[in-house]
């Protein structure tokens, strides 16, 4: 059978390096999530790993997918770290993985129109968009070279806007003029680019401080370089476990981040659509969305119990199938391979901790802007009426609850933000009547 059919499941040394290169292209925003959100990177990369090579049991091996970090998340880990720490952060992402478990359970028995039913365009994408601008403050923040909370400076402002903004830069040119494996890494490449700025930075800063020593009484004001420091990487060690944290009962982060889950759920078809267009094969019907959608929240439930980001199919492994033409689903297995093999190596994770903050930010800018116009993208292409009264109202409430941080008290639980905006979504389309241009 041809190398390059959807069905030949066979491993061939030249799958394994195209599967390296798959890995490669879900590098950069496989780690951004972890970074960004507090969590342990290397863990991630295991979870990513153990996910897709669960995915493709679930899925019979039909599918070539690759799992990893959902940015969808991002907000609520963020919230949900600061408010109920990592533990329980991970009940509520495991519980967002129970529900996709339901949703697919749901297709089974009724068909995927139910979905569209329940959860029409004009209720995801507003959501989408709450977790987008919900998170502008914090992108803002960093590439200011404050904190994620803006209470502390870690940076400079002149200098981290030089390093964030050179990192946003070559992020948008590469997606823009990039051609190859090189348009399908724009984030690695602004992480890059922003991480190089700061070594020239530091180094520059050196070098002033080495020629001024030479005048009497400058040696004195002599510092070293703050932006990367080496420290983490050096006290690191070569191979080690990676720090797994399980998850503690937290009814309040359940509530709270399983209605996040809707959004990414319902993106799940258009990814499976995608691929499937790519390789010439329905996996609407083989091995069946209801497979895939189950394969997706076993995965992302996986991640929660080790302590790991939520996962999502990666559009830009897509693109890396489409590009390379190398439809056999064993490729996945090989970079899920390598994901769980680099999770072992510790000074990768040290590593990853010397990315100075306005980096991440620069990125931030466009990534959650990008995140937005998901958002609204989905309310256009859905052709929706937004003065028809009552599409009007899902959409302006959802809006103003989820980004003007609505929260109501409910005694045994509280409900806030982007899960409240969910929930509220989703009544308001079951009870309010609809007219004639509602969606």
């Amino acid at each position: 059978m041809n190398q390059n059919s959807p069905t030949d499941y066979n491993f061939r040394f030249k799958d394994g390096l195209i599967g390296a290169q798959m890995l490669f292209v879900a590098f950069g925003a496989l780690v951004l999530v972890p970074l960004l959100t507090g969590l342990n990177a290397n863990v991630a990369l295991f979870t990513a790993g153990a996910g897709t090579l669960l995915f493709q049991i679930i899925t019979r091996g039909k599918v070539p997918v690759f799992l990893a970090s959902s940015f969808a998340f991002i907000a609520p880990i963020i919230y949900g770290v600061q408010q109920w720490g990592i533990p329980g952060t991970m009940c509520g992402l495991a519980a967002a993985g129970v529900l996709y478990v339901i949703l697919s359970l749901i297709i089974r028995t009724f068909g995927s129109d139910i979905l569209h039913k329940v959860l029409p365009p004009v209720v995801t994408g507003p959501v989408i968009m709450v977790i987008g601008l919900v998170l502008a403050p914090v992108a803002v923040h960093m590439a200011s070279g404050r904190t994620g909370d803006g209470s502390a400076w870690l940076v400079p402002e002149t200098t981290a806007f030089i390093i964030a903004g050179v990192s946003l830069a070559v992020t948008i040119l590469v997606s823009l003029l990039g051609r190859g494996l090189f348009k399908l890494i724009p984030i690695l490449c602004g992480i890059a680019a922003g991480y190089l700025t700061s070594i020239v930075l530091d180094m520059a800063g050196i070098s002033a401080a080495v020629q001024g020593a030479f005048n009497p009484g400058d040696l004195q004001n002599w510092t070293a370089p703050t932006l990367v420091s080496m420290q983490s990487v050096a006290t690191a060690p070569w191979f080690a476990m990676p720090d797994f944290t399980f998850p503690t009962w937290n009814l309040e982060a359940i509530l709270f981040i399983v209605p996040v889950a809707i959004a990414p759920a319902i993106e799940h078809f258009g990814d499976v659509l995608a691929i499937g267009n790519i390789t010439g094969k329905d996996y609407v019907d083989e091995p069946g969305i209801q497979n895939t959608m189950l394969g997706d929240g076993v995965a992302t439930s996986l991640a929660a119990f080790l302590g790991g980001p939520p996962n999502t199919t990666y559009s830009e492994v897509s693109g890396a199938v489409a590009l390379t033409r190398s439809f056999n689903p064993a490729i996945m297995t090989w970079a899920a391979i390598a994901a769980i093999l680099l999770a072992f190596i510790g000074k990768l994770g040290g590593f990853l901790n010397t990315i100075p903050v306005p980096v991440m930010g620069g990125i931030m800018v466009l990534l959650f802007g990008a995140i937005t116009v998901i958002g609204i993208n989905t309310l256009v292409r859905a052709g929706a009426d937004l003065m028809e009264p009552r599409n009007l109202a899902i959409v302006a409430i959802i809006l103003v609850f989820g980004i003007g941080g609505m929260n109501f008290d409910l005694a045994v639980v509280k409900l806030g933000g982007i899960g409240l905006a969910g929930i509220v979504g989703v009544v308001l389309n079951l009870i309010l009547p609809k007219g004639n241009g509602a969606s």
